[in-house]
Formats: structure tokens, C-alpha cells, sequence
């Protein structure tokens, strides 16, 4: 039998205002990627569409869900920024130890409590990147948004936080996102949107996330500034680097080379309506 763990006492919330009927019916999106990708700005905007719910007020780091369950155990460790999605213990995928009907019976006796009222309840933790595939499984009706970030970017913006070489940095961005293309092929509603893209035309992507979750859209006046400005990019990745950089529209200096999105839904009225949205936004 896995091991389980339970959140600190003060993680625990009383559990008053949802019931059994309530939660049958509750359809979840993983918003996943490496720290400082743009996870939390995604998640917010997620937020404030129609009949989605958010964790909220939560004592815990950008009111992450990992951090509230007891089922998979989960420590400042196992998430390290910069660590967390090379590490194989982390890739949780279909037939791991985790994958069982107990496993997803905690997780959402866990969770409950601290969302609101709604069909769709979005929860974000940069972890959720090496945990789809487990995900899917326990929740078969989940959908998945990734964030990714220009990687000399990410690089810069946790260096306050790891103390490594831009270019050990990037090196394992390239190895997070190769790993990340596999297990992409692996599920059925997904979609992966640039940060870059993001700020440049928030209310376009947001239509392009109402049609993905197949909710009403909503107009927000939306005042998003571009972090990637703040950093300086004096050194160029290496020849292999920027090689395996262009497999995702990213060039040298921070630049973006040519447009980059996925998208998929196993229905195809909602597929092509997210696609057509999706489109207009990154084109």
C-alpha cells in the first residue's frame, strides 16, 4: 500500500459547503510549468471565466493545490525550481504507484473545501508539468494548459532563487520541455501557449482558453506588462541549444522566431472552435 501523508493541521479546512453530489460532477484543468513560465498569471486569467472555480486564500505558495493534499506526498523538495522536471521521481505517469482510485478519492476530499462553486475547478502547480499523464488517469475528464517561457528568460528570472550557469540553466529547460513533447502525444485535451504570446494579446487567449474549457467568454480589460523585458540576455546559447530552442519558436536574445502552439480535444466542435480562437491570438 503507497505511503500518504496529510497536510499540516492548518492545511486542513472544514469541509461545510460541498457535497457528495457537488463534486461528482466537477471536471478539472491542470495548469502546469516551470517556475517563472507564467503558470499563476494563466491560472488567474482561468479564474475568471464562467463557471470556474480557483483555490483561494490558502496559507500556502500561489495557492497551489500540491500543497494541499495528503495523497502524494509533496515537500519544498520535490518541487525544487529548476530540479522538479528532470527528476524521474517526479515524471508520475499511468501505472505508478499513485495511479489508484484512492489516490483520486483523497486528492478531491482534499481539495474540496477550499474551491468555490463551479462546473470547472482550475488548480495550478509548476509540478502539474510532470503530472498529466497521472492526472488524466485519475481525473479522465481533466484538461491541461502549459505554460512556457523563453528559456534565457526562465533562466533569468529564477537565478534569484538557483545559484547555476545560464547555460546549465537551459539545459535543463531543454530537457523539461523533450520530456514534456512526449507526454503530450499521451493526452487527449491539452494545450501548450507561450508567456510571450500571452502578454502580448491576453483577451485573445483568453477567448482561445473559453473556447478550450468550452465556456461562455468575457471581455477584461486586461493590463499585462512583458517581465521578459527586465532581464538582459548578453550571452547567446550554444549551437545545440538554440537548435532544440527552435522547436519551440524561441531564437537567441530572447527573440521568438516563428509562431509555436498545440492544441487538442477529443471532441471536434470544441476542437476546431479553440483552434480557430487559438489562432487568432498567436497569429
Amino acid at each position: 500500500m503507497p505511503h500518504r501523508s496529510s497536510p499540516p493541521p492548518h492545511l486542513i479546512k472544514a469541509n461545510t459547503a460541498v457535497n457528495a453530489s457537488e463534486t461528482a460532477i466537477q471536471r478539472y484543468v491542470f495548469v502546469g510549468g516551470l517556475h517563472r513560465s507564467g503558470t499563476s498569471l494563466t491560472a488567474r486569467m482561468i479564474a475568471g471565466l464562467h463557471d470556474v472555480a480557483a483555490i483561494s486564500d490558502a496559507p500556502v505558495p500561489e495557492n497551489e493545490g500540491v500543497y494541499l493534499q495528503g495523497a502524494i506526498p509533496h515537500t519544498a523538495l520535490h518541487g525544487r525550481p529548476m530540479h522538479f522536471a528532470t527528476d524521474p521521481r517526479q515524471h508520475l505517469t499511468e501505472g505508478c504507484r499513485w495511479d489508484r482510485l484512492e489516490t483520486r478519492q483523497r486528492i478531491e476530499a482534499d481539495w474540496a473545501p477550499w474551491f468555490g462553486k463551479g462546473r470547472w475547478r482550475v488548480e495550478k502547480s509548476p509540478v502539474n508539468l510532470t503530472r498529466m499523464r497521472l492526472y488524466q488517469q485519475l481525473f479522465p475528464l481533466s484538461q491541461f494548459v502549459v505554460v512556457i517561457r523563453h528559456p534565457q528568460a526562465v533562466a533569468a528570472a529564477v537565478s534569484k532563487w538557483v545559484d547555476a550557469p545560464q547555460a546549465v540553466l537551459i539545459d535543463h529547460w531543454i530537457a523539461a520541455h523533450r520530456q514534456l513533447r512526449k507526454d503530450l502525444d499521451r493526452l487527449h485535451a491539452v494545450m501548450v501557449l507561450r508567456y510571450e504570446d500571452l502578454v502580448r494579446a491576453p483577451q485573445a487567449h483568453l477567448s482561445a482558453l473559453a473556447a478550450f474549457l468550452d465556456v461562455e467568454d468575457r471581455s477584461v480589460d486586461y493590463d499585462i506588462r512583458d517581465g521578459n523585458r527586465d532581464y538582459a540576455y548578453p550571452v547567446d546559447p550554444n549551437p545545440s541549444q538554440l537548435q532544440a530552442m527552435a522547436e519551440w519558436g524561441y531564437g537567441p536574445g530572447g527573440t521568438l522566431t516563428v509562431p509555436s502552439r498545440l492544441l487538442r480535444h477529443p471532441l471536434r466542435r470544441v476542437a476546431e472552435r479553440a483552434e480557430a480562437a487559438f489562432s487568432q491570438a498567436t497569429g
